[in-house]
């Protein structure tokens, strides 16, 4: 239950037309040429300059060990950078190449994001909209719940977010979610959850958050965009032609774990927000959505159930900033502040850096908890510093 479709240029222009007001051009980052067909590839330049630092990263990046079974090292599945728009290194690993998607898993949840924002600008959804002005609510009680709580994992839902080696898989939401009752009506079977705070009062990494928001947008957007909303409105506007999104029983994207795409369209997304959501010199997210977006979120201050010291987050991104009155540390020490990163189960990262125009995209398949993302992202530093 997915699909993809190439676009034509001629699509594009109309998509991006249809998808937002006319701006004035000025207002969004201009460029003489855009990665919606392919990276302008710089790879060779930077190798013959950076053979050092490259090395270095590739030897903490690429260290399976062992048969593949064993499920030791780090990872890595496929590893790119993008620095000033060009593409600057790829390596890929475990059978992967540049044409084979991979599962992004909870990087979802940020495309989930961009598509509030685009619904926004579209008028079909405010943030302080009652997730009952657009679908059923299982329990009466969750119309208090708004769009804004669902980008804040504010929901205030009693919601088992365990995973494979956490707790029991029979009180697991998520995995009863997705591979248990709720895949056939994911909506219900979160709105049927009990709530254990108000909306808003309170942060909860959560999978039903963004897969309710995503059943939101589905009845929002498909009278009027249809069924493929997420790909006409901004998977195709930006060229991911690899891209597929798996949908629950009742054909809504599982906007919380089931985007698939190349590393490569996973850059595009990127590119995307460090151009402060514009694309071929026109506005798709409204302004102010970026900053917004990664900004610390109000909740996530107030009270948070199971917060790590690296888990800071804004409207469904990983934030590389302190938050005020609770954490004065950086979650990637060795990464400038402002830093973000979309983020998934087993290593998958979409990470942008604004003040060195860099991209690091990693997919991957970690299991013994060995990685770090701050370490990944330094090297990677050193591989474009100074670079033109």
């Amino acid at each position: 239950m997915s699909r993809s479709r190439a676009m034509t240029p001629l699509f594009l222009a109309g998509a991006l037309a249809f998808a937002q007001p006319a701006r004035a051009q000025s207002e969004c980052p201009t460029h003489s040429t855009w990665p919606t067909e392919d990276w302008p590839d710089a790879r060779a330049e930077v190798a013959a300059v950076r053979a050092e630092q490259l090395k270095a990263l590739e030897d903490y990046a690429f260290t399976l060990q062992g048969k593949d079974e064993e499920r030791k090292g780090v990872r890595t599945d496929g590893l790119l950078l993008i620095h000033k728009g060009r593409l600057v290194y790829e390596r890929y690993g475990r059978g992967f190449d540049a044409s084979k998607r991979h599962l992004a898993w909870s990087m979802s949840k940020s495309f989930t994001s961009a598509l509030v924002g685009i619904a926004m600008e579209k008028g079909a959804v405010k943030l302080n909209d009652s997730i009952c002005a657009h679908v059923k609510a299982k329990r009466q009680e969750n119309c208090a719940i708004t769009v804004r709580n669902l980008l804040e994992f504010a929901s205030g839902l009693d919601w088992r977010e365990d995973y494979e080696n956490g707790g029991t898989y029979q009180d697991s939401s998520v995995l009863a979610m997705l591979y248990g009752e709720g895949r056939r009506d994911m909506v219900s079977f979160i709105t049927a959850h009990q709530r254990s705070d108000e909306p808003g009062t309170s942060w909860r990494y959560s999978s039903g958050d963004a897969t309710l928001l995503a059943g939101v947008l589905d009845a929002a957007l498909k009278p009027s965009e249809g069924r493929d909303w997420p790909f006409t409105l901004l998977l195709d506007v930006l060229g991911m032609k690899s891209a597929t999104w798996e949908r629950d029983g009742k054909g809504v994207v599982v906007g919380s774990s089931y985007l698939h795409a190349t590393p490569r369209d996973l850059a595009k997304f990127g590119y995307f927000y460090l151009n402060d959501g514009c694309w071929e010199n026109q506005r798709v997210l409204p302004e102010g959505w970026v900053t917004d977006s990664t900004k610390v979120s109000e909740p996530i201050r107030r009270k948070s159930y199971e917060r790590g010291a690296d888990d800071v987050q804004g409207w469904q991104w990983w934030l590389n900033r302190p938050i005020p009155g609770v954490q004065a540390e950086l979650p990637w020490p060795h990464v400038p502040e402002g830093t973000y990163a979309a983020r998934g189960h087993w290593g998958q990262s979409i990470t942008i850096i604004p003040s060195k125009e860099l991209i690091v995209v990693r997919t991957a398949d970690d299991r013994d908890g060995s990685f770090s993302l701050d370490k990944l992202l330094s090297l990677s530093l050193a591989v474009v510093e100074d670079l033109p």
